[in-house]
């Protein structure tokens, strides 16, 4: 689904013991080696007249102390077999570390007077959020200490950092479970009192109306975890007498509250994959009645931003494939009333805009580059900011203040550590505020090289790669390279830095990103065309770059290795089954990869909201298609390579039972004794860890992993 930066919120974003019970009575626990074994309890499942049978269909039950005790068996199995890489881990886990400034602070921004700032201090894993008044030389007011609020809890996340305009209130989540269903809380600024109201089961983000006393914010639906209603709620008063303003009730569609930067009008949107619709209201008329912008129509995309009389439209209205900008009264707002500001183009992808009293800032993508073009609205200046390498990231960054000069944008590259930037749009000059420092002394970007190479796929399409390694790489075939992929839902993996990736890298690894279709890396049509009836040229054209990078020397299959998360974690259950000869290793977190079933329950969270990126299954001809490559169906008996799989037990994306039940089919049916290992996370969810460092020691538990595979042991 496509994201709006200008959709603006203010916020601050930055075992056990075993049982028997879980065995097979026909397949008895292997003693010598304990490989967990699953209890086989055929359930039948029919659709259209064909029936799968889910051995494992019973692992679904979150509850079931059997089902526990399997989880934790597995996590048993995972520490014996890698009980002689756990010092590696640690030293890996203390070189990432080492590599990071621990006493850090992001850059300053200034909103309403305020100057707002997110820091860590040394030994601490969670931020504090403080802010300064008027200048950077003023007293620090700690708004939260993330490490305090966290105490007692194995997960703490604080999201939805909101403001009142008034400076007094500040609205915000706290997820303690990482099911990302949030509660509400208020605190007083002026006394540090936290209000009584507490909002349940929440998204965590909320926004205030003019007046200061008037908070709207977003619930979800308990079973599904879709974002279904709007609520008002006026402090002082019960929660249980909040208004409910908005139901979203088509349940492909999510919704969300927030304010336009002008700060003059409350936006109620409601969004799925394929279509848009947006409400209004004065923001200093929080009680009046929310009025349909454009009303949805199935396949119209388009995202909304306020500036003086006018809306400005990023959508993809009248066949603007790329998208197009466009302009209408605020008292005009039906789509027959827009008039085209910034025409389609076929050959740039038209991702952001970000609105400022004189300019008008233009987030491009062209050729698979991010491209940042800078207009004043007087027509007096149009230019793009320069970027030269070949291959890189470029992002507008946090701008609340909507009469500044000063654009600030971010900047990394494969081999360049991320520089926050402010460019003053007048001027024509930048002041870097920061770059990242990489800790230890060993780091010299001159040891390392970038590249964007073309693998051609089997249709013949030409397939980006961004890959990085060590001066000096030799096509030989025998270095190890971890090609990374995800292809879903148009989101673009763009090469980007990382401190910790220099551990496999200083190893002699090869890093590739493959920008394979199913993202939006090459506009628009590049997502049309991995996706739903045409998803598997998302896996071929992974497996296609596999083999190029072979072919091309970088490699060999005994020293390939893939990884992916989510639904890059389908990704790599499917090609493993199409051509589990291509690799060594495969590593993939929080998979997808129970596909037909999961799109068949419309009670899992999200599922409904799918149904425009891989199909719904109630029709047969996305069911036949769907089952034709989703990796648990297709498990077959074959050699298969050395396997990672990592879950949580309360992720809410991708519940833990589908790779619990994927790596049970894989352990019944494979022909191989290559390691397959399962680790289940049972106090986190789809994001893994909440501390700053914790998620760090993941990391070094992948990579111990490929790097152990290699003979690579210290």
């Amino acid at each position: 689904m496509k994201s709006f930066s200008f959709i603006y919120i203010l916020s601050f974003i930055f075992a056990v013991s075993c049982n028997t019970n879980s065995k097979t009575k026909d397949k008895p626990l292997n003693t010598e080696t304990q490989i967990p074994t699953a209890v086989k309890k055929p359930k039948q499942l029919e659709k259209h007249g064909d029936v799968r049978v889910d051995n494992y269909f019973w692992l679904n039950q979150r509850e079931d102390e059997e089902v526990l005790n399997y989880l934790r068996e597995e996590n048993e199995y995972n520490d014996r077999m890698t009980a002689h890489t756990k010092d590696f881990q640690k030293s890996l886990f203390e070189e990432m570390k080492s590599r990071i400034k621990e006493d850090d602070a992001s850059v300053p921004y200034k909103y309403n007077g305020y100057w707002y700032i997110t820091r860590f201090e040394k030994g601490k894993d969670y931020p504090i959020y403080s802010r300064k008044k008027e200048t950077l030389e003023a007293e620090e007011e700690i708004l939260f200490d993330c490490n305090e609020e966290a105490k007692g809890y194995e997960y703490f996340k604080l999201t939805g950092l909101n403001i009142s305009p008034d400076n007094t209130l500040a609205a915000y989540g706290v997820d303690t479970v990482s099911r990302r269903q949030y509660t509400i809380r208020i605190k007083n600024l002026v006394t540090g009192e936290i209000y009584p109201e507490t909002i349940e089961n929440a998204t965590g983000s909320s926004t205030w109306a003019a007046d200061g006393k008037t908070l709207f914010y977003t619930r979800k639906d308990a079973e599904t975890l879709r974002s279904d209603k709007i609520y008002r709620h006026t402090i002082g008063t019960p929660v249980t007498q909040d208004v409910l303003v908005f139901h979203e009730e088509d349940d492909t569609f999510n919704t969300f509250v927030y304010k336009t930067k002008s700060r003059k009008y409350l936006v109620i949107g409601s969004s799925s994959t394929l279509t848009s619709e947006y409400r209004i209201l004065k923001a200093d008329n929080p009680t009046g009645t929310f009025e349909i912008f454009q009303e949805r129509t199935r396949g119209l995309e388009y995202g909304i931003a306020h500036y003086e009389d006018n809306f400005y439209i990023l959508t993809n209205a009248d066949g603007a494939t790329n998208f197009k900008l466009m302009k209408t009264a605020e008292n005009k707002t039906a789509k027959e009333n827009w008039k085209d500001l910034i025409p389609h183009r076929e050959d740039v992808l038209l991702e952001d805009i970000d609105i400022f009293k004189e300019y008008l800032v233009i987030s491009e993508r062209s050729n698979g580059l991010n491209k940042i073009n800078i207009k004043r609205w007087d027509g007096k200046a149009d230019y793009y900011l320069p970027f030269d390498s070949e291959t890189y990231t470029a992002y507008v960054g946090t701008n609340p203040d909507f009469d500044s000069k000063i654009l600030r944008y971010g900047y990394n590259a494969l081999t360049t550590p991320s520089s926050v930037i402010d460019f003053d749009m007048e001027a024509k000059t930048k002041e870097i505020k920061k770059e990242q420092e990489v800790l230890g002394g060993n780091f010299d970007k001159a040891n390392y090289v970038s590249e964007r190479i073309w693998a051609t796929a089997t249709d013949g399409t030409q397939i980006p790669i961004s890959i990085v390694y060590r001066k000096g790489l030799k096509k030989d075939g025998a270095n190890p390279v971890l090609q990374y992929g995800y292809g879903s839902y148009g989101v673009t993996i763009d090469p980007y830095f990382s401190t910790s990736r220099l551990s496999l890298l200083d190893r002699g690894f090869v890093y590739a990103i493959a920008h394979i279709r199913g993202s939006e890396y090459l506009g628009r049509q590049w997502y049309e065309d991995g996706k739903l009836l045409k998803k598997k040229n998302t896996f071929t054209d992974f497996i296609d770059c596999s083999k190029f990078l072979i072919a091309q020397g970088y490699t060999t299959p005994e020293h390939l290795y893939a990884m992916g998360g989510s639904a890059g974690g389908l990704l790599m259950g499917t090609v493993m089954n199409m051509a589990p000869e291509l690799y060594n290793g495969i590593v993939a977190g929080v998979p997808f990869v129970d596909v037909v079933t999961t799109m068949l329950d419309d009670s899992i969270p999200l599922t409904t909201g799918e149904y425009d990126e891989w199909g719904n299954p109630n029709d047969k001809t996305y069911y036949e298609y769907m089952k034709s490559y989703s990796p648990y169906d297709n498990v077959k008996a074959q050699v298969y390579p050395n396997i990672l799989i990592t879950t949580g037990l309360h992720d809410s994306q991708v519940q833990y039972w589908e790779p619990a039940k994927w790596v049970a089919k894989l352990r019944e049916l494979k022909l191989d004794d290559h390691k397959l290992l399962l680790h289940t996370n049972m106090e986190a969810g789809h994001g893994g860890a909440s501390g700053r460092f914790e998620a760090l020691k993941e990391v070094a538990e992948e990579y111990a992993f490929l790097l152990d595979l290699e003979g690579i042991t210290e």
